[in-house]
């Protein structure tokens, strides 16, 4: 699975290391993930919320499998950078809802729900969001689901910023297998929390 990790300024660092690390590992042990660090104007150096800066080493594909947006900063109005920003330029969610469009799943931490809702993707669909965001994720006209993960098929939303290791961990059981995500817990010492909403089928 083709899979790109979002990068912007002021996105919370472990709403996107998290993800990638498990994603690594999982892949390391079989799993079809093949994971790049992106961001919308090709590869640079993007400062997170905290001050870390990382290398985005890949501009964000127009064709993917997987696309995972981080938060950062939503609660900050007075902010410079982060996902309230993304969310008012508009080019980041805009490039979210192509992808969608053509195919692509889309999975969010924390925050970065909310630039999936600036794509217009949760209006009618079960998600969830960091606590300081639910309104608002609610107000876009989302279905507000109280779960750790909320998985509504190709849009998969997680809470807070450590539920960053539940979403990536789920998707590792979803696309591999429960036991290579248990064998990936055991390495990062992690106890998976939940519950993990999925959309019932049918």
């Amino acid at each position: 699975m083709k899979t790109q990790i979002v990068l912007y300024d002021g996105f919370d660092e472990l709403d996107a290391v998290a993800p990638y690390e498990v994603l690594l590992a999982a892949s390391q042990r079989g799993a079809p993930f093949e994971v790049e660090l992106a961001h919308l104007e090709g590869p640079r150096e993007v400062t997170a919320s905290h001050g870390l800066v990382v290398r985005a080493t890949r501009a964000l594909a127009e064709q993917l499998d997987l696309l995972i947006v981080p938060g950062g900063r939503w609660g900050d109005r007075s902010s410079p950078i982060g996902a309230r920003v993304e969310a008012e330029r508009g080019a980041l969610p805009a490039a979210i809802g192509r992808l969608h469009a053509g195919g692509t799943t889309i999975a969010s931490v924390c925050t970065g729900a909310m630039l999936l809702a600036t794509a217009g993707l949760t209006r009618g669909r079960s998600a969830t969001t960091h606590q300081v965001a639910r309104e608002d994720l609610r107000a876009s006209g989302a279905l507000l689901v109280d779960a750790r993960v909320v998985d509504d098929g190709d849009l998969i939303t997680a809470g807070g910023v450590t539920s960053g290791l539940d979403l990536a961990l789920w998707l590792v059981e979803r696309e591999a297998g429960a036991d290579i995500a248990r064998q990936v817990g055991r390495q990062l010492e992690y106890e998976r929390r939940g519950p993990i909403w999925r959309r019932p089928k049918g």
